[in-house]
């Protein structure tokens, strides 16, 4: 395959794996923050993507790699927060604790509708959550973006 053919099926994997985080979005799945900071890569390699589809350089290859491998170990290390294996951000865990709440925060009962855990899993499939997907996932399109540098 030429580098411009892997480019580009790398670039598609990356819309399609975003726009299933958009689906599932609108689905009633509201993205936790470890979420979001998946789908930025994602973007990235999207627009590396089209940008490779009209100049298919070795370096444009490699920054697509560089997106899906950052956006596979976001995916891991979220994974592995909703798993146990390790503590996440306190902002969006279990783990924050109650220093810096006032009495007033402590007894309010608003609790927002938006507050989505970062460590509880709401979907999987064979024993993978969304973020677990994501890092698989993003881990075959390094292979392919990988062989993108490779190709002529």
């Amino acid at each position: 395959m030429t580098r411009r053919t892997l480019i580009l099926i790398a670039a598609a994997g990356s819309f399609a794996l975003l726009a299933g985080a958009f689906i599932f979005q609108a689905m009633g799945y509201a993205p936790c923050q470890m979420c979001l900071w998946q789908r930025w890569p994602h973007a990235a390699a999207i627009l590396l993507g089209a940008l490779g589809a009209v100049f298919p350089r070795a370096i444009i290859a490699a920054a697509g790699a560089l997106a899906a491998l950052t956006t596979g170990l976001i995916g891991v290390y979220h994974a592995g927060v909703e798993w146990k294996l390790w503590e996440g951000p306190s902002s969006c865990t279990g783990t924050g604790g109650l220093s810096g709440l006032s009495g007033a925060d402590l007894l309010a009962t608003d609790i927002p509708e938006t507050l989505v855990m970062c460590d509880e899993i709401v979907w999987s499939l064979l024993g993978l959550s969304m973020a677990g997907w994501n890092a698989a996932l993003s881990l075959v399109l390094v292979v392919i973006w990988l062989a993108a540098i490779r190709a002529r």
